[in-house]
């Protein structure tokens, strides 16, 4: 028994050894590897806006909420002296996509916010996530190729929420 030990042991460290310089980068985002550093790459931010409690078009019941169409969605870059923003708006899925046009290289995601500025339903203007005049941060999902620039890194920002002002009356 005493010789099987030793054997596993033996065999499997240098197994774990080898496996630990498989580990991402200290810099990657998610385990994703960072793009070249003369790589042109683009920037796309995708998220949702919902209505919870509300049962308007497009009700999704285990959300418990209506996608909000037409909300406005900035995304707001923030370094030293330089800011940037971009504007979008959501689909009648609640859903919206932002992308820049070419590289945004002075800045990091963790430079850049992702804001909705309210509902477009007046019934359902209550900020429940996150809370007035705060943003959601954006966080790295994968990197895509498009043709015309090489590569563009998605974001998301997960879903912004807002509620009735009156429970219960949409």
């Amino acid at each position: 028994m005493a010789l099987l030990a030793r054997c596993l042991l033996v065999c499997l460290f240098p197994l774990v050894i080898l496996s630990l310089g498989c580990l991402p980068s200290r810099g990657s985002a998610m385990g994703l590897p960072r793009p070249p550093p003369n790589m042109n790459f683009t920037v796309a931010v995708e998220g949702y806006v919902w209505c919870k409690g509300c049962r308007y078009a497009g009700y999704v019941q285990s959300k418990g909420a209506s996608p909000l169409q037409n909300a406005a969605v900035m995304l707001r870059c923030r370094r030293e002296n330089s800011t940037w923003s971009l504007w979008g708006a959501t689909d009648e899925s609640g859903h919206f996509t932002i992308q820049t046009a070419k590289l945004v290289a002075p800045f990091r995601s963790r430079d850049c916010t992702a804001y909705v500025l309210g509902s477009p339903v007046r019934a359902c203007r209550l900020d429940l996530k996150p809370r007035w005049n705060k943003g959601l941060p954006l966080k790295l999902r994968k990197f895509v190729p498009v043709s015309d620039v090489g590569l563009q890194a998605l974001y998301t920002t997960g879903d912004f929420l807002f509620a009735p002002n009156v429970p219960g009356k949409c």
